[in-house]
């Protein structure tokens, strides 16, 4: 049943991706006055065919639904069997700005679906984190605000008070903040805890636009906190085990502080290696009142296999249940957000590539056809909003792949027409040629690579 259910899911999200991006190919060329031939979606043997009798455009549905095209009147493909009367028809007859129009409409097109999937999403109702802040790091800019962790944020003002916005969800906390730093030196960010309600003045100046590519948030010392921390299971023999730590113990405090946070606690186990830990645990099915136990725990010397840095280790694993809030926005704000979230993810995509050239980033983070079957399913499975935020993922992917400046993609060819635009002169047919077979073999290869990465998922090699 998973398996029908990833099927089923694939082939429709791929389908309306290729739908719309197709589409803002021939919307804009019908606009620009040129002929579509054919509109299909996938290759191979054509199932379904039709053709329109208003403009004479042939409609496919091929055997392979893993893409499609659009195929228009151009005189490079059949100079001697295009009637005089259709010649103005052409695209190769088009200025240089319809051109670029009409291919940079199919990723245009893209990123329109995004926004307006995010934008249903965000007006139909979300569940997302609270807003409430972990214990800050000592001397980063959310300890020297005042927060001690715990509190629950409110709104952000900017520095004068002239302008101040309520706080919905951390994500929301996130998005406000990031938009602020660019910029914004301070904000004054409205908390309330136990006792009340305070300001907290807080520095954004040290963030460098790095840093806003980055993990701005833990540069600030801010973390989503008021989480339920709980022993998931324990390795036998470890330093967990020997302390009597159990699966589904709730962990409460460590040596003597509050913990709400699973990368704060994993922290001051790795910096604690040799070194009792206190640890304050809350065991039992009683929800009201669980039996309250103190163990204390040892972590073991160990070296990390990413860093190569010795640090302590329990042998314990945690899960993390998070405060949640139901968040719906108005059909306006839906939209902005839909917007700043498609920005973002798109400049995040574009960064990605550009690091897994370079070498930064690992080329594990390709994934292809497998893995992005394993996630349609899945995000069917969890509902409506969570497939139609897969969905807005993928068209945003799939726009930036497009735009990037490989011949056989759309951003080659933009390519070739910004060239065209600056100096006045077509690029000749035999570079074409050249650059076509240079980008098919860059496609070839990402694709291999993307193929290897979902078969190395699927069977863990």
């Amino acid at each position: 049943m998973n398996l029908l259910t990833e099927l089923v899911a694939f082939v429709v999200a791929i389908g309306v991706l290729v739908v719309v991006h197709e589409y803002g190919h021939y919307s804009v060329a019908r606009l620009c006055g040129v002929k579509v031939l054919r509109f299909s979606i996938g290759f191979g043997r054509p199932l379904v065919q039709w053709v329109s009798k208003k403009s004479g455009t042939e409609w496919t549905i091929a055997a392979l639904p893993l893409g499609g095209y659009v195929k228009m009147l151009d005189e490079r493909e059949s100079p001697d069997q295009i009637p005089a009367s259709d010649l103005s028809h052409a695209f190769n007859r088009q200025s240089v700005g319809k051109r670029i129009a009409i291919v940079a409409a199919g990723p245009i097109a893209n990123f329109v679906l995004a926004v307006a999937l995010f934008s249903v999403v965000y007006a139909s109702g979300v569940t997302e984190q609270k807003a409430i802040v972990a214990a800050p790091p000592a001397q980063s800019a959310a300890a020297r605000a005042g927060f001690q962790g715990g509190e629950t944020i409110l709104s952000v003002s900017d520095a004068n008070g002239s302008r101040t916005e309520p706080v919905r969800s951390w994500s929301d906390l996130r998005w406000k903040l990031l938009a602020t730093a660019f910029d914004q030196g301070h904000v004054v960010l409205a908390a309330r805890d136990g006792e009340g309600t305070y300001d907290f003045p807080l520095d954004l100046s040290q963030l460098t636009s790095k840093d806003l590519d980055d993990d701005f948030m833990a540069k600030l010392g801010l973390e989503a906190g008021g989480n339920t921390l709980r022993v998931a299971a324990v390795e036998a023999g470890s330093a967990a085990q020997h302390a009597g730590l159990q699966a589904g113990d709730q962990l409460r405090a460590v040596d003597g502080r509050a913990v709400d946070s699973a990368s704060t606690f994993i922290a001051w186990v790795k910096a604690h290696a040799g070194k009792p830990v206190r640890l304050t645990v809350a065991r039992g099915e009683a929800a009201q009142n669980p039996q309250t136990l103190t163990l204390t725990v040892t972590p073991t010397l160990q070296r990390d296999a990413q860093t190569g840095e010795e640090v302590g280790r329990i042998g314990a694993a945690l899960s993390a249940q998070a405060p949640s809030v139901d968040v719906r926005y108005g059909p306006l704000e839906s939209v902005r957000l839909g917007a700043y979230r498609t920005w973002d993810i798109a400049v995040y995509s574009l960064r990605m590539f550009g690091r897994m050239i370079t070498g930064e980033a690992s080329l594990k983070n390709l994934s292809g056809p497998v893995t992005i079957a394993d996630y349609a399913g899945k995000s069917a499975r969890l509902g409506p909003s969570a497939f139609l935020s897969f969905l807005a993922l993928v068209s945003i992917s799939l726009g930036v792949l497009n735009l990037l400046p490989i011949p056989v993609l759309d951003g080659g060819h933009l390519l070739y027409y910004a060239v065209e635009a600056v100096t006045g002169k077509a690029v000749s047919d035999r570079w074409q040629l050249v650059l076509q077979r240079a980008g098919l073999a860059c496609i070839v290869a990402l694709s291999a690579i993307a193929l290897f990465n979902d078969l190395a998922r699927l069977i863990h090699f």
